[in-house]
């Protein structure tokens, strides 16, 4: 029995299958649109946007020791004999105190490091952002390899198929031996293999979006379209710049800022310090005896005090030692900061090398597709000619949807040391959320 040809229509879909992208009635969820989703459902957002609130207030609570604090209230009760005092004031109908900070070192610094402190949640934030964008770009760029290679498996699948039934024929005939027929099946079994790992991928990549972004993992489909273009990197490093605009720095710096800061405060919590006190009361002389003790017409019901309360610390041995022990955590702010710009210059340095020999890799894989793509049409041709079998053809195009596979590959690993750069220098937002 002669074997009959595969249809040239074919062979047309299997290499249309091998390009990249198809068309659904489902609408799919772009790039930018699973970063907004991801941004606005992620939970650590939401505590770096916690965190920051708590900074800025802690701050707003030490400077507004400079403004007066008022507090209106009433100290009714009743006095016999000798005046006494109810919580250290007289027992008043109505009475009025403020009381504010006038000159203060130590509170100067303390408000100076509270400020450091919000600018160090805010860069945590900021760190924090550059997470969600990164996990949330890393998934949906594995989700978009991962349904293209089940594309390419489903024809794969299609083609070694054929090659088992054409395998079988040709043992029935008696042209090919047993052992053939092993080799089909091994290569249906190592299909089959590959297409369960993508059923797998495609399933627990689409939970994880569904997870960052809070949609149906049902209704998640990627858009190849729509994921921004990320450039090859600069062959010049300018390692200054890349240690200026890391994050960690950025981080390690606030940090360090706060920490001198507040211990600049806890020395000078041992200089004089100077604050405005007044208080108005408001007696009443039916339900005390006050008057009965100053000099006959000395005594009146509306009393007023106001001045400078001014004190000199003349000796703290637990503020010393308290001051000592912010020099010590200042110290080693700094010192952390010098880690922080080391390693972000190696860093630099190793993600740029990653990035270029990555792109050299994905090269070498694209031209492993060419030659391989290349092949096929040729072993086409030469079959339309009559000059080579189905079983080259068949050959010819699962390798060519293997030299597809690896490109993916190649292209995704590349993918990734980009984003790895990117966010090394800081320009992570800038790429994922273009004008924001």
């Amino acid at each position: 029995m002669k074997l009959n040809r595969l249809p040239l229509s074919v062979w047309v879909f299997l290499i249309g299958l091998l390009a990249v992208g198809t068309t659904e009635a489902q609408e799919p969820l772009s790039f930018r649109q699973a970063i907004e989703l991801a941004l606005r459902h992620s939970t650590e957002v939401a505590l770096s946007n916690a965190d920051e609130t708590h900074a800025y207030q802690t701050y707003v609570e030490a400077h507004s020791s400079y403004i007066p604090q008022i507090f209106v209230g009433s100290n009714v009760g009743y006095a016999y004999g000798f005046p006494l005092s109810l919580e250290g004031a007289a027992p008043t109908l109505f009475n009025v105190t403020t009381q504010s900070t006038v000159v203060n070192l130590a509170q100067r610094e303390f408000v100076r490091a509270a400020k450091a402190e919000w600018n160090v949640s805010k860069s945590q934030g900021r760190a924090q952002r550059s997470q969600v964008i990164m996990d949330a770009a890393l998934t949906y760029l594995d989700l978009t390899r991962w349904e293209e290679r089940k594309r390419i498996l489903d024809s794969e699948t299609k083609v070694v198929r054929d090659v088992e039934r054409s395998v079988a024929a040709r043992i029935s005939e008696g042209i090919d031996s047993r052992m053939e027929e092993t080799k089909a099946r091994l290569l249906e079994a190592q299909t089959r293999v590959h297409m369960t790992e993508a059923d797998g991928a495609v399933d627990f990549l689409r939970t994880r979006l569904s997870q960052l972004t809070g949609l149906p993992s049902s209704s998640i489909k990627t858009a190849r379209e729509s994921i921004p273009a990320l450039a090859e990197s600069e062959k010049q490093l300018d390692t200054d710049a890349t240690v200026q605009s890391s994050p960690s720095v950025e981080l390690a710096e606030e940090t360090a800022i706060a920490k001198q800061a507040l211990a600049k405060g806890e020395h000078k919590a041992l200089y004089p310090t100077a604050d405005f006190a007044a208080q108005y009361g408001l007696i009443n002389t039916s339900l005390t005896n006050f008057q009965d003790f100053f000099r006959e017409g000395s005594f009146q019901s509306h009393n007023v005090t106001f001045g400078l309360v001014l004190r000199l610390p003349l000796f703290n041995a637990t503020q010393r030692a308290r001051a000592a022990v912010a020099d010590a955590d200042a110290l080693r702010a700094r010192k952390e900061v010098e880690q922080a710009r080391n390693k972000a210059a190696l860093d630099g340095i190793k993600a740029r090398h990653n990035v270029e020999e990555l792109s050299a890799a994905r090269d070498v894989a694209q031209l492993r597709y060419d030659l391989a793509n290349g092949e096929l049409d040729a072993t086409h041709a030469r079959m339309e000619a009559e000059v080579a079998t189905q079983r080259e053809l068949q050959n010819a195009a699962i390798g060519a949807a293997e030299r597809s596979l690896d490109r993916m590959n190649a292209d995704f690993e590349l993918q990734r040391a980009q984003l790895e750069l990117l966010r090394t220098n800081g320009a992570l937002d800038q790429w994922a959320l273009p004008g924001n």
